[in-house]
């Protein structure tokens, strides 16, 4: 039977085929090397080796090249990179058959958080020269992703307690048989009581390390992660990451890494939205997790259009047509009436409460006519009668119940909008987790290149890779050209101002429609 038979090895070639010749023109390696070719090295600040003798540093340019390669084809690890620019042929033409040690790749990531930071707004600014912002409809969420510490290595006061009150247990057991014990056993129930002290101490210090920082948790590996639920009432030591992502081409237009729930985090997340889009001209859609009075206040205050969904109701009434939402509550009286046609009032008072560390103020609306009420036990279980409470940030909450109502059609949107970049880089690509630790900072510059990745990978699925390259093509130039100015006359008459304003807007705004404040 005959097969397709291969090449001698042995076989010498006249004429070899160059590295060049080997990556067809249309392979997306050469988009990725233009587009690292696009950024100005000088305004996103990469942290670089300035040493004057030994061996020069490697060009940022270069690894971020391998990163975002790396990453488009779901290899994040730092060895990984290495052995790919020493036998992959695509990382050979991208790299110039350069192959930086997995030290340096490592290095590189972990010191340039926020240049990367850079990288993916560049390319948020690249969707916005193709009109593939919308600017006018945007969803938020987050995700979790695992972080590289235990639940094992992670603290609470609860759970230090309970490791004291085991130590303790056994120093008791070990000083009863050390009373009883020969020569020979004294030495090793000695050792075991010296073992049980040091771990005593180290949770003694780390329950006053809690103490000083006011946090409710520790983790010891990586210090910043926090135990978080993921889903239903499965727990992980993880990083919250929120992201806002604009509706028309399912982009996601900013991101930030956090170790804390969702609550608090709108207020946040749409100050930064209307910074960047440069207006507050748009909708913005969140789940219920994000149902908080005071992020909903800065929201509508903003003046920007927000849909968070509404929570059931915290406590029922025995009775459902006397929940809270049944009384009819009166602006201009600052009254309630009950579905008995009852009036509820209020002494005026305001009342501090707290909610997982989250403070605010009700009033209290109660009516005398509970007593002889024939619906009280449908009303409350409470034999005193009824009691409402209206929280300070009501009027906003209504507010937001009356936009859902409206619109709800535009608000089912929100899922298949924010949950896409998602689905793309957890599931497709695998990186449910952060690959880096040692902190916030870390985490933050790994979810930088993953969505650096994925915005690359939309913007190449989207726009032809035909005009796509001749963008890049033309504005590296721009690039080059800017950066020998500033290099030629800065520190003399520091026009580097000047240069950034004329180039940008008379080149690489020229295009857009929608302007975006990341350039």
């Amino acid at each position: 039977m005959h097969y397709i038979q291969g090449k001698n090895r042995e076989q010498s070639i006249l004429f070899p085929q160059s590295l060049d010749q080997i990556i067809s023109a249309d392979n997306e390696v050469r988009i990725i090397d233009l587009f690292a070719e696009s950024i100005n090295l000088t305004d996103f600040k990469f942290v670089t080796k300035n040493a004057t003798e030994g061996r020069p540093a490697y060009n940022p340019q270069d690894l971020l090249k391998l990163f975002v390669y790396g990453y488009l084809n779901s290899i994040r690890s730092s060895r990984v990179l290495e052995k790919e620019c020493h036998r992959n042929v695509e990382v050979m033409w991208l790299m110039k058959q350069l192959a930086p040690d997995h030290n340096t790749i490592s290095n590189f990531r972990r010191d340039n958080q926020k240049a990367i930071r850079q990288v993916f707004r560049h390319t948020v600014s690249i969707a916005a020269q193709f009109n593939l912002i919308g600017g006018k409809l945007i969803a938020g969420d987050s995700t979790k992703l695992r972080a590289q510490n235990s639940k094992k290595n992670n603290f609470n006061e609860s759970k230090i307690e309970q490791h004291l009150v085991y130590i303790d247990n056994k120093l008791n057991e070990y000083n009863k048989a050390l009373e009883t014990a020969d020569n020979e056993n004294k030495e090793i129930i000695l050792a075991e009581i010296d073992k049980q002290n040091n771990r005593k101490d180290f949770y003694n210090n780390l329950s006053k390390e809690l103490d000083q920082n006011g946090d409710t948790q520790i983790s010891t590996t990586d210090p910043d992660s926090r135990q978080m639920i993921t889903r239903n009432n499965i727990t992980e030591v993880a990083y919250n990451v929120q992201t806002l992502v604009d509706a028309k081409h399912n982009l996601p237009i900013d991101y930030k890494v956090t170790n804390e729930n969702d609550s608090k985090a709108m207020g946040t997340m749409l100050r930064r939205a209307k910074v960047i889009l440069k207006t507050t001209d748009f909708t913005a859609l969140y789940d219920k997790g994000y149902h908080t009075g005071s992020e909903i206040k800065k929201g509508i205050e903003m003046g920007i259009n927000i849909m968070v969904a509404v929570p059931g109701v915290a406590s029922f009434a025995p009775d459902e047509r006397y929940n809270f939402d049944k009384f009819i509550y009166n602006q201009q009286a600052d009254t309630y009436t009950c579905p008995q046609q009852q009036t509820l009032t209020t002494n005026g008072n305001w009342y501090q409460k707290s909610k997982q560390r989250y403070i605010y103020f009700v009033k209290h609306y109660k009516t005398n006519k509970c007593d002889n009420c024939p619906a009280l036990a449908l009303c409350t279980k409470n034999k005193k009668g009824r009691l409402l409470e209206r929280s300070e940030y009501q009027p906003y909450i209504e507010q937001n119940k009356k936009n859902i109502e409206a619109n709800n059609q535009t608000y089912k949107r929100r899922q298949a909008i924010v949950e896409h970049p998602y689905g793309i880089i957890k599931r497709q690509w695998g990186f449910y987790y952060v690959t880096t630790k040692k902190g916030i900072s870390h985490a933050s510059a790994d979810v930088g290149l993953m969505f650096v990745a994925f915005n690359l990978r939309r913007l190449m699925n989207i726009i032809d890779k035909n005009s796509f390259k001749k963008f890049l093509k033309e504005l590296v130039p721009v690039v080059f050209l800017k950066t020998s100015l500033v290099n030629l006359i800065a520190g003399i008459l520091r026009p580097a101002n000047f240069i950034n304003r004329f180039l940008q807007s008379n080149y690489i705004n020229a295009h857009s429609s929608l302007k975006l404040n990341y350039i």
